[in-house]
């Protein structure tokens, strides 16, 4: 694999992962359309990068919030301790690791089904198309509730939200985003608890599929640079998409990324489904 293509992907991943445009469509688009067959023609090396490339993502977000994941570490430590709930630190700290529940759930029981029916570049096209239309229809609704709001019934709601995410194209980001407007959450609180809410899955998820990648003897020699390599890209861009989109929603609605859904996906279904490529 080339350092190029790892680092590229890399940007493509930390940036999409928490940007409302869908990461795992467009790690599947990107070397469909560059034709980078080193990951298209290999299912396991394509997987295992996949995991890299989250890893990286994580550390990028976790170094933004990590304050909050101090201070939530250390209530959810206290409340396990003490058997009880008191303050809304505990109360986050929970209700954040009750919302990867269904996502998790979902990825270990049809893993097999998604890798194999849902990576079908027109399907992505579409979906990218309808998560953009209710991206915007919930850009548009009335939000008052900030994030320290949160409750068990939004976690499990946001949370099933993020399942949906399993199919390319639909975007965690946007999906868990745009059921929190529908929640009555402000702008700023709805991406806030969407970008909180995937520290736990991805973490897991990173570390569910470690396992099986050193099961199977790790990372050959000859890859080792292109890993690290994209680790950091999707680490750094990870932090600045993090960043950035909390900054532009002060002043900013969801818009630009609408449109940017409807555009590239209506470009990837007539790019494929009429065999230009």
């Amino acid at each position: 694999m080339p350092i190029i293509h790892a680092i590229i992907l890399g940007i493509v991943q930390g940036l999409t992962e928490f940007l409302p445009i869908s990461s795992s469509g467009h790690l599947i688009l990107v070397p469909e359309l560059f034709d980078w067959n080193e990951l298209t023609n290999n299912a396991d090396l394509e997987k295992t990068f996949d995991v890299a490339l989250h890893i990286g993502t994580f550390v990028g977000a976790a170094w933004y919030f990590r304050h909050d994941l101090t201070r939530y570490l250390a209530a959810a430590w206290h409340s396990f301790r003490v058997r009880a709930i008191h303050t809304v630190d505990e109360r986050m700290a929970w209700l954040l690791l009750l919302s990867a529940l269904p996502a998790a759930v979902a990825g270990a029981a049809l893993s097999g089904f998604i890798d194999d029916e849902l990576g079908e570049p027109v399907l992505i096209g579409v979906m990218l198309i309808v998560g953009g239309g209710v991206l915007f229809w919930a850009d548009h609704l009335p939000g008052v509730r900030p994030a320290d709001a949160f409750r068990a019934r939004d976690a499990a709601l946001m949370g099933a939200a993020q399942a949906l995410a399993l199919q390319p194209g639909v975007s965690r980001a946007g999906v868990t985003i745009s059921m929190g407007r529908w929640l009555r959450f402000d702008r700023g609180a709805a991406t806030r608890l969407s970008f909180l809410m995937s520290l736990p899955i991805i973490a897991g998820a990173g570390l569910f599929e470690s396992v099986g990648v050193v099961r199977d003897g790790g990372i050959e020699r000859p890859l080792v640079a292109p890993f690290l390599w994209g680790m950091v890209a999707a680490g750094v861009s990870g932090f600045v998409a993090v960043a950035g989109l909390l900054r532009l929603l002060r002043t900013h609605s969801f818009t630009p990324f609408v449109i940017y859904r409807f555009v590239v996906g209506t470009i990837v279904i007539v790019v494929f489904a009429t065999g230009l490529r």
